[in-house]
């Protein structure tokens, strides 16, 4: 049942152990998490089969991305010397972000790859945006390692936050005709520096976390500049789904020389369209328990209203581990009460 939006008095409660991955396949780390309209997850990660299909109790459903799953011969090297898998349709060099549309495509931003991806639901190429040659970094042509990717559901325009070596949001339109960008870096209102997530919410606002800036930016379709506010390095954001009005900010925590001091990042922070913080969830402090969260970089919300965060945990904690190993990247929040 579709519930409305979050109160200050809704609970969320963490699922333990929520996601059954298959013995044989491995996360390394989830990167981005999206939702269907039937309440499918789709987990965009950097292991062995690169786009993970769950039901909301956590079975996989589906599973595709790489042809020879579990041979691991079917591999090339990303520019870091990872060996990475083929995957349907074209090659991914570093998983980064997964967006569900309203006919249920799905967009993958492959970040060093410097492309877009429209796919069907099994991962049939149906579009790609980007030549996969970077831009000159900082020229605001697309694209320099994009991070994000929102769909109009009136018009099929396409919006992407160029994010990793840009500073721009661009706009296509549903054939994938570029039509405009804005933005540049800097810290004055309507300029960014990292643009990390996009969203569209109500029928013309795009929202963006403008993540070293510590907040959240609202825009027109159009670029115009109408609102932002702060939150702690903004790395994604969603909207809520049919009558649930509300945006969904994950906040990652602080620069390492911060590390260990509680309270900064590390959170789910729930506003109405305004600005207003209505509640979040998160501990102070980040941590594999299931209250916890290491580094988040993707959120997505579901018809019961349940939230779901994808971390990039083995990039930012356990590769610095002695020895490295594959921390908890993909988590569930339910919506108990409220």
């Amino acid at each position: 049942m579709a519930v409305g939006p979050a109160t200050d008095a809704t609970v969320y409660e963490p699922v333990p152990f929520w996601a059954r991955i298959p013995h044989g396949v491995w996360l390394k780390e989830a990167t981005s998490v999206a939702v269907d309209s039937e309440d499918r997850v789709y987990v965009f990660n950097r292991g062995n089969m690169p786009v993970l299909v769950l039901d909301r109790d956590g079975h996989v459903v589906d599973m595709w991305g790489n042809d020879t799953p579990f041979a691991g011969t079917e591999v090339f090297e990303d520019p870091y010397g990872n060996a990475m898998p083929r995957w349907r349709g074209c090659r991914v060099q570093r998983a980064h972000a997964i967006t569900v549309d309203h006919e249920d495509h799905l967009w993958l931003v492959d970040d060093i790859g410097n492309r877009i991806t429209k796919t069907d639901r099994k991962g049939n190429t149906l579009l790609t945006l980007g030549t996969g040659r970077p831009s000159g970094f900082q020229s605001g042509e697309p694209f320099n390692r994009p991070t994000d990717v929102a769909i109009s559901p009136l018009t099929g325009d396409v919006f992407v936050s160029d994010g990793y070596g840009n500073s721009r949001i661009h706009r296509y339109d549903a054939r994938g005709t570029h039509l405009m960008s804005w933005g540049g870096p800097g810290t004055d209102v309507g300029r960014f520096s990292l643009p990390h997530g996009v969203a569209l919410f109500g029928d013309d606002a795009v929202i963006v976390c403008d993540r070293e800036n510590h907040r959240v930016q609202v825009f027109s379709l159009d670029g115009a500049f109408r609102t932002c506010w702060h939150a702690h390095k903004a790395v994604a954001v969603c909207a809520g789904r049919g009558a649930d009005t509300h945006v969904y900010v994950a906040e990652q925590g602080p620069a390492p020389v911060q590390r260990g001091v509680p309270g900064l990042g590390h959170k789910i922070q729930i506003y109405d369209r305004e600005g207003r913080r209505v509640t979040h969830f998160g501990a102070e402090l980040p941590g594999e328990a299931p209250e916890q969260f290491n580094w988040l970089h993707s959120v997505a919300v579901d018809s019961e209203g349940s939230v779901y965060a994808a971390e990039v945990s083995y990039t930012e904690v356990g590769s610095r581990l002695t020895p490295p190993r594959e921390l908890v990247s993909l988590r569930k929040w339910r919506r108990a009460s409220g």
